[in-house]
């Protein structure tokens, strides 16, 4: 298989995130019960940092571990996605309590619950995009 172009990383980029907030925008109201707007935007602005922080995460993550994305083990997906959502916790803890203004206690049961739902959609996505990718290639596929 072959290595990620900028083009495939910034296609991953956008479809992680696209979906991601159809699916916890929604869910972030309902727990939280904060209007549209709140967490629209809240969710948008962490995820124009996830996806800063996914394009070198990732990036880096090829170079040490290898391109063969398609081959990777559930024991290393699990690895790669927890190692993602720390470098989110880092940065969503601090945002989260400055726009919601609710205490420690709260923010960190709302953080891990994100953290969880993200790690789980990271898994699914991410296997789900190696494997379309890798059918959508099939010259390069040595199998066939």
């Amino acid at each position: 298989m072959s290595k990620m172009t900028v083009k495939d990383r910034v296609t991953h980029m956008l479809l992680f995130e696209a979906i991601a907030l159809a699916i916890f925008v929604p869910l972030a109201m309902l727990v939280t019960k904060e209007g549209a707007a709140v967490m629209t935007g809240l969710s948008l602005g962490l995820s124009l940092i996830a996806m800063v922080w996914n394009f070198l995460y990732n990036w880096g993550f090829d170079l040490i571990f290898g391109h063969d994305r398609i081959n990777r083990s559930w024991t290393m997906r699990l690895f790669h996605g927890a190692g993602f959502e720390l470098g989110m916790i880092a940065t969503s803890f601090p945002i989260l309590m400055l726009v919601l203004q609710r205490d420690f206690l709260t923010i960190l049961l709302m953080d891990i619950g994100a953290v969880i739902f993200f790690f789980v959609y990271a898994l699914v996505f991410n296997w789900a995009y190696d494997v379309i990718r890798h059918a959508r290639r099939p010259a390069e596929n040595p199998a066939n």
